[in-house]
């Protein structure tokens, strides 16, 4: 930790556990502050006109998880889509990404996956982000997340027979191993998510190990020039798609040539418009195309 980022934290009121051990008692106001507010006053904003959007608290086994939710007013039996946040949480990028849903006809609910570890808005450091929240996260805690905000979505307008996932990143990694857990999903749309790695005790399996178990197909939008991701893993994917059961041969992957990673963050310098927009309008029409 630098000098600033101590004299930062030494200002934020001290963390609050509820009774059941969560942290983040509720989503992000404004922009994640290690994800770099100095341009945040570029990113997209989204009005809430005609929406049904704001904060929620989702039910899980060992408390209340926080959550955004964002849907057309007065509709039902909605298709659901799960946003996946990036490292930063549930931030008003990822909120604003629910209310461009929302406008589209859809329940779109993120949920805040980092809750009973801490609370990744607080965070100037993102090596310490990852070091103190991040890494701490179970592979299989996430599922069984996404599972009690999928579960709630069926009982807050959305319809259970039309799920669909989206995520970013962090997230993006996390739709592939969504996709080869739940039976009732409809499709997945992974943005630049890490696709291989060495397993761990709470990462128990790279993505690229869980293509035979997939049971929805995922789109995956990948920079050419995303230095974190190796087109090499992007290659070895396609391959095992290929390979494997009809949910991972009906996926598909695209590659964005001179686009880095995080290209569709439009808070971030690594935002890359017109690649943003190809990928988000190919993630809507694959949506529809599953029925979504």
């Amino acid at each position: 930790m630098n000098d600033q980022d101590s004299q930062f934290d030494s200002l934020l009121p001290p963390l609050k556990l509820d009774r059941r051990g969560f942290i983040a008692t509720s989503v992000a106001a404004g922009f994640s502050l290690a994800a770099g507010q100095a341009v945040a006053q570029t990113a997209i904003a989204t009005d809430a006109a005609g929406l049904l959007a704001g904060k929620v608290d989702i039910p899980v086994a060992d408390g209340k998880m926080p959550a955004y939710r964002a849907a057309p007013q007065g509709k039902k039996n909605l298709p659901t889509l799960l946003v996946v946040s990036e490292i930063f949480g549930v931030h008003e990028y990822i909120q604003d990404i629910c209310r461009r849903l929302a406008h589209l006809g859809y329940l779109a609910v993120a949920p805040e996956l980092f809750a009973r570890q801490g609370d990744p808005s607080r965070y100037t450091n993102i090596p310490k982000l990852q070091a103190e929240i991040i890494s701490k996260v179970p592979d299989a805690q996430v599922q069984r997340d996404l599972d009690a905000a999928s579960a709630w979505a069926a009982e807050h307008g959305g319809d259970a027979g039309r799920l669909g996932i989206l995520g970013f990143c962090w997230g993006g990694r996390q739709v592939w191993l969504y996709a080869a857990h739940n039976p009732k999903l409809r499709a997945g749309a992974a943005w630049y998510g890490q696709l291989g790695g060495e397993p761990s005790e709470l990462k128990p399996r790279p993505v690229l190990s869980a293509v035979g178990d997939l049971k929805a197909p995922v789109l995956g939008a990948y920079g050419g020039k995303d230095a974190g991701i190796p087109l090499a893993d992007v290659d070895r994917m396609r391959v095992a798609l290929a390979q494997g059961p009809a949910a991972a041969k009906a996926s598909r992957i695209d590659i964005y040539p001179e686009a880095p990673h995080a290209f569709h963050a439009d808070y971030r310098p690594s935002y890359r418009k017109a690649e943003a927009e190809q990928a988000w309008q190919r993630m809507l029409d694959w949506f529809k195309q599953n029925g979504l």
